[in-house]
């Protein structure tokens, strides 16, 4: 495979080697090497398609937001939460995830925060990776990618770009900035600002903005990410026996959410089972 293809950066690519302030005790690089550098071989892969129940109710409440503004009517119905809820498969997920998806279409129903936006895209949220974003930092050539929630036009034509988030995590700055950057070459010379929403909780961020220079700063950090990256997968793949050393574990409490615990010889969920 030509080099340059398998340069690439994402705001996911970068928390996996920089967590966000404060979560770094739960970081661990073993992680990214089964994500990225060990993804083809099948045990691997499969387990990596299993998506736990915090991703689906992500995904799922991602899905239904969507499916609210493809049907509009619905908003002023009141059987639209059961509608969405069938529209999405709901009752073939486990309970807890049914239970908090129409915990948060119930709550979207009550406050359509998109309702009357004049909404430019909208993602469902299981379409996969977004077409690459092509980048240049010095000679230096690298794919970006930017899967975004919701674009809309405010009043004034300002783009505003909207992240929806579950769970209690808190926003991480650094993705509204990416968001930013990739709309610079999305929509060239169009004023944009980003925020994010939880559609759990109904907090949301102040509006994001960013000047030239913040967004070539980003620029650089993502390419040098791409970097770091392609350096590590080559590291790997001239000597597979020193993966640990190339991607070093951190066991501890967050094993247990991790979806290769089953396979991984540091794994302190598999550490607890033995003794």
């Amino acid at each position: 495979m030509n080099e340059i293809w398998r340069r690439f950066a994402s705001y996911n690519l970068w928390l996996q080697f920089e967590p966000p302030v404060g979560q770094e005790i739960f970081h661990c690089d073993m992680k990214r090497g089964f994500i990225k550098a060990r993804k083809g071989e099948p045990e691997v892969a499969k387990l990596l398609t299993t998506e736990s129940p915090a991703m689906r109710i992500g995904h799922l409440a991602q899905r239904g937001v969507y499916e609210f503004h493809q049907h509009p009517q619905m908003l002023g119905r009141i059987d639209a939460v059961e509608e969405i809820a069938e529209i999405i498969q709901l009752n073939q997920e486990l309970a807890e995830v049914q239970e908090r998806v129409i915990f948060i279409l119930t709550k979207y129903h009550q406050q359509p925060i998109l309702l009357g936006k004049k909404i430019i895209e909208f993602n469902r949220g299981d379409e996969g990776f977004p077409p690459p974003i092509f980048m240049k930092q010095g000679t230096y050539r690298f794919k970006f990618y930017a899967a975004i929630d919701c674009i809309f036009a405010e009043p004034d034509g300002t783009l505003h770009i909207l992240d929806f988030k579950t769970g209690k995590s808190d926003f991480d700055v650094r993705q509204a900035y990416l968001y930013l950057l990739a709309v610079s070459y999305l929509y060239p010379n169009k004023p944009a600002i980003a925020s994010f929403y939880n559609l759990e909780t109904g907090k949301q961020s102040d509006p994001i903005s960013a000047k030239a220079n913040t967004l070539e700063a980003f620029k650089i950090e993502m390419s040098l990410i791409a970097k770091r990256h392609l350096k590590e997968l080559k590291l790997y793949e001239d000597n597979p026996a020193e993966f640990s050393i190339i991607f070093p574990p951190n066991p501890g409490f967050n094993c247990q959410y991790c979806l290769v615990n089953s396979i991984c010889n540091f794994s302190a969920v598999e550490l607890e089972v033995a003794a």
